[in-house]
C-alpha cells in the first residue's frame, strides 16, 4: 500500500491565468480591492470559470463575499467539459496545487460523500483536464486568507 499523497496540479496555471505566485497575488489583490462588500457574508457563491482575462475581476466580486473568520468548509461544484458524467464526481487528489499555495482536501468530508452512493470517481487526469474547479482554486485561497 502507497502512502503516496495525491496532487492535483494546477494544470491551467500559465495560460488561464498566471503561473507565477506572485504576480497572480498581486492580480487578484488588485481585483479583490475594487469589489465591494455586501453588508452580510455570503453563504455560497456563484462565480464564473473562464480564464482569468475574461472573468477575473467579475470573480472578485463574488469572492470579496467570502468571510474567512465564520466560513468553515468550502464546497467547489463545476461542470464537467470533456467528460459525460452520470452524477456528480469526487476527484482522488487530495492536495489541489495553485500558485498561490496548496490546498488540502477534507478526506473525511470526501468518504462521507461517497458513503451516499450519490457520487462517481473521476480519473486524476479528467480532474487535471478540466478547468471548472481549477479556476476557484486560486481565488478560494486568497479569500480565505483576509
Amino acid at each position: 500500500m502507497s502512502n503516496r499523497v495525491v496532487c492535483r496540479e494546477a494544470s491551467h496555471a500559465g495560460s488561464w491565468y498566471s503561473a507565477s505566485g506572485s504576480q497572480l497575488n498581486a492580480q487578484l489583490e488588485g481585483w479583490l480591492s475594487q469589489a465591494q462588500s455586501t453588508i452580510r457574508p455570503a453563504r455560497a457563491i456563484i462565480a464564473p470559470h473562464a480564464g482569468y482575462t475574461y472573468c477575473g475581476a467579475c470573480a472578485a466580486h463574488a469572492y470579496k463575499q467570502v468571510d474567512p473568520s465564520v466560513t468553515r468548509r468550502v464546497f467547489i461544484l463545476g461542470p464537467s467539459h470533456h467528460v459525460p458524467l452520470s452524477r456528480c464526481a469526487l476527484s482522488p487528489a487530495e492536495i489541489y496545487r495553485t500558485p498561490l499555495y496548496d490546498l488540502r482536501i477534507d478526506q473525511k468530508v470526501y468518504a462521507d460523500l461517497w458513503k451516499t452512493g450519490l457520487f462517481e470517481r473521476m480519473s486524476l487526469q479528467t480532474d487535471e483536464d478540466e478547468h471548472s474547479i481549477e479556476m476557484h482554486l486560486p481565488y478560494t485561497a486568497k479569500a480565505m486568507e483576509r
